[in-house]
């Protein structure tokens, strides 16, 4: 009976409907009527009025439970235009007990909501909203021109009368237009949307939406043409692709993800700020306490560009292979003048047979007509590969000024054949001399030192020690490279399956997809960092090649001279330059600061080892073996990665960390003063109160290396420095502020180096001192663009879009890719310098090369 009723009373006052309603439509129709009639359960007839409306009038009426009034409009759709119909709601009472329920009937849809609108928030708090705006979903038409009809039912349940305003009104410029900037108001009630269609040639835009007001947060999204739209802050993210902004965003949009050819542009207005960085609201003191959300209205416009062609990619790879193979060609060159000029040079070359007084007839005299004073004034013969005089070996061989140590051994012996086998020979075994463990105390703590005292060891043990690196970096590179693949593999899924582009965190404006990829252009300027790598080891193995071909044919100049050739830490780092590059492009993928250690763990890498190089030069026999190395650096990841994830404002951590910082600095220095002739037992501390004592107060003695205790005194001061500022300041980029402690001791340890090298009387080649005026212009300028700071994961994705910035080269890379370029070529160039820098000493005999 009472659906009876309310069938008659619906029949009785309305007219024929126009159209034939889908049967979902009318099911749901026949669900809301039934709760609307839901009175006559007792006894009363719902009063149905239903009025002929018209667009741009504001009806003010009032609605009980006792009656509901049905608007009807009507308006004429054509195919070639679409326009929006929005309609407007405000409730003029206040204090009613149940919301108003508004029902727009459209031809292919319906649209429900209730005034006051309750929108929730974290913590299930409720705001509630009087004035509502929607904008209707247009169907779509097949037929040219077409009058469609829509009905906006209004009821309610509450028995007092309740005042609204309804006004229905036509959106101006629903349609972007191409490079034209639409200025609106949007707020969480009041959302707004409109449509784009690609033109003719476009197959990629790029949709910009800005706004003055930083808060309050809004999300702009990018929905396909179909109905309903999701425009409320609790249902934006169900469908399409979505982001929250501050006062920047931006989302690159291709032609083939919608079939028909347009789509739109969502632009909501959270009801809270937490999403985006705002301050965090106070709890509501009852679960059922309704919230004034107070004005949350914001002006925003959008812009929606054409995006970049296929020819700008092209381009942009093009310019990236360009800038690199240069170089290849570069070093190319570079070694066919090197080979033609030590092919004029074997001409001259001095046979290892030939006695003295013919080696000085066949020099004759120089230019000056003086006899030259030294074998070593023809460095160049020494370069090609030549042999000593015998007198110039037996000279020097007796020399005794700063050669306490030096080893006084047949020449036939040091040169024995360099094509023995290896494999029976171990790392643990590398103290082979009779006299090495009843020497090396004293060897090490003369107070001034030469290569030769350091360079005691067999070169066989040493050559294979210093492999060991190369060939743990690569397993290392196995092991950490797929997993990390695989992993942002998945965030690149997930982010186009989900359409949520706050997972990652890109330079929106200059983000270019390409297949799966969100910013290809990111990907591709890390190539440099994988060809330059490559490069380098080409140039390491070229250099090990022509070494050991001296070593085979017993060269002096190899086997005596120059600083010990040791070739596996060159190539660990080569290798960690190229695993630098992979391991970027896949942090850029996806970037975000779960993944962050993947772009910055072979930084620590690359630090390591060019720091363990420069000590290698000089401490051959000394220097640490590639199992601590990598133990120490491990720590150093572990330690990365326990500081993004806790370190952030935490302060027991920092305590911690600083307090480890600062001990693993006095130990280092400790190990590298005394030459590794310390003990770390019961006893230290006993033997620190003597040394005080004796040195300090019962004498005022000097420190025995004073060259030494400067560098550590300078570094102790730069370490201790830096942990005081991670205590007070505690940066929230934990991984960047340990990379900046690695550069700096790298830095100090390099200025260091080139100091006492220069001071010992030792020179710059050409090639090395070109290599390093090169490498420090390009590390300036490649700094400045990383502090450019496109982006950031330390914020909130719309807090780290607030520094998006447009492309700036080729309409293609932005300022982090030129960093990218920069970088790549200065870690190369720095490799360079150190492979280069003691060419000086090749021809120099190693007992008058100085320890430092």
């Amino acid at each position: 009976m009472l659906l009876r009723s309310c069938w008659k009373s619906r029949h009785k006052n309305s007219p024929a409907p126009c159209g034939i309603l889908p049967g979902l439509v009318a099911l749901l129709w026949l669900c809301v009527t039934q709760f609307v009639c839901g009175t006559g359960a007792v006894g009363e007839t719902k009063n149905v009025i239903q009025k002929d409306a018209e667009f741009d009038v504001i009806y003010n009426d009032t609605v009980t439970s006792e009656n509901q009034t049905i608007y009807a409009f009507n308006h004429t759709v054509s195919r070639n235009k679409t326009e929006g119909v929005r309609v407007s709601v405000d409730v003029l009472s206040q204090g009613f007990e149940s919301p108003i329920l508004f029902v727009v009937r459209q031809k292919q849809a319906v649209l429900s909501f209730q005034i006051p609108l309750i929108l929730r928030g974290l913590y299930q708090r409720k705001y509630p909203y009087n004035h509502v705006a929607r904008t209707l979903c247009q169907p779509p038409t097949r037929a040219l021109s077409e009058t469609q009809y829509f009905f906006v039912d209004v009821s309610t349940l509450s028995s007092q009368g309740t005042n609204y305003q309804l006004r229905v009104s036509r959106v101006e410029s629903f349609t972007l237009q191409t490079d034209k900037k639409f200025i609106f108001t949007a707020s969480p009630s009041q959302p707004q949307y409109f449509k784009y269609v690609f033109p003719d040639g476009v197959d990629t835009v790029i949709v910009k939406v800005n706004s003055e007001m930083t808060f309050p947060c809004s999300v702009m999204s990018i929905q396909d043409i179909q109905c309903p739209v999701y425009d409320l802050d609790n249902n934006v993210a169900f469908i399409g692709m979505y982001q929250t902004m501050t006062k920047k965003g931006a989302i690159t949009v291709q032609r083939k993800d919608f079939p028909s050819n347009s789509f739109y542009v969502v632009i909501v207005v959270k009801t809270e700020d937490e999403a985006c960085g705002g301050p965090l609201r106070f709890y509501p003191l009852r679960p059922d306490e309704l919230i004034d959300a107070g004005n949350r209205s914001k002006v925003i416009d959008v812009m929606v560009s054409p995006a970049i062609n296929s020819e700008v990619y092209v381009k942009g790879m093009l310019f990236c292979l360009g800038i690199f193979l240069s170089f290849y060609l570069l070093t190319f060159l570079m070694a066919c003048i090197e080979n033609k000029r030590m092919k004029k040079k074997e001409v001259f070359r001095i046979p290892a047979d030939m006695s003295p007084a013919e080696t000085a007839s066949l020099l004759g005299k120089n230019g000056d007509g003086k006899t030259p004073a030294s074998p070593y004034e023809y460095g160049s013969f020494a370069d090609n590969g030549s042999t000593l005089s015998s007198e110039a070996i037996t000279e020097s061989a007796t020399s005794t000024d700063n050669n306490y140590g030096y080893m006084e051994r047949a020449l036939d012996s040091v040169g024995r054949s360099r094509q023995e086998s290896l494999s029976s020979v171990e790392e643990d075994d590398y103290d082979t001399l009779d006299d090495i463990d009843s020497d090396k105390n004293i060897v090490r703590t003369k107070k001034f030192l030469c290569v030769s005292d350091l360079a005691r060891k067999d070169k066989r043990i040493l050559s294979k020690k210093y492999q060991i690196y190369f060939w743990n970096i690569s397993t290392i590179a196995v092991f950490y490279a797929l997993p990390v693949v695989q992993l942002v593999i998945t965030y690149q899924t997930v982010v186009n399956v989900t359409g949520n582009q706050d997972i990652c965190f890109y330079n929106f404006l200059c983000a270019h997809p390409l297949g799966a990829l969100s910013a290809f252009n990111n990907i591709l300027s890390n190539l440099g960092y994988v060809l330059l790598g490559l490069l380098f080891l080409l140039i390491v193995l070229k250099r090990d090649i022509v070494h050991n071909r001296a070593l085979v044919r017993n060269d002096l100049n190899a086997l005596e001279c120059g600083i010990p050739k040791h070739f596996g830490l060159y190539y660990a780092m080569g290798t960690a330059l190229m695993m630098e590059g992979l391991l970027s492009a896949c942090y850029h993928v996806c970037p975000n600061y779960t993944n962050f250690q993947f772009d910055t763990s072979f930084m620590y890498m690359i630090a390591g080892l060019c720091m363990l190089k420069l000590y290698q030069k000089r401490h051959p026999d000394i220097n640490a073996s590639a199992y601590t190395a990598y133990a120490c650096l491990a720590a150093v990841i572990f330690f990365s990665v326990l500081g993004v994830v806790f370190g952030k404002g935490n302060t027991a951590f920092w305590i911690v960390f600083s307090v480890i910082h600062i001990l693993a600095t006095l130990l280092l220095s400790t190990q590298l003063y005394y030459m590794g002739r310390w003990r770390l037992d019961s006893g230290i501390l006993r033997r620190m109160v003597y040394i005080v004592y004796t040195d300090c107060i019962r004498q005022c003695s000097g420190p025995m290396y004073i060259d030494r205790m400067v560098l550590l005194v300078m570094g102790n001061i730069v370490n201790w420095s830096l942990a005081a500022y991670g205590l007070i300041e505690r940066p929230n980029d934990f991984a960047s502020y340990l990379l900046a402690i690695a550069i700096c001791n790298l830095l100090l340890y390099f200025a260091f180096y080139i100091i006492m090298k220069l001071r010992s009387g030792e020179r710059i080649q050409c090639l090395a001192l070109v290599c390093i005026l090169f490498t420090a212009v390009v590390w300036g300028f490649a700094l400045y663009f990383f502090f450019q700071g496109l982006s950031t994961w330390q914020k909130t994705p719309a807090e780290s879009r607030e520094h998006n910035r447009d492309c700036i080269l080729l309409s293609f890379f932005d300022d982090h890719d030129i960093w990218h370029f920069l970088s790549s070529i200065a870690m190369f160039g720095s490799f360079l310098v150190l492979l280069t820098m003691d060419d000086d000493l090749d021809t120099v005999q190693r007992d008058k090369i100085f320890v430092f």
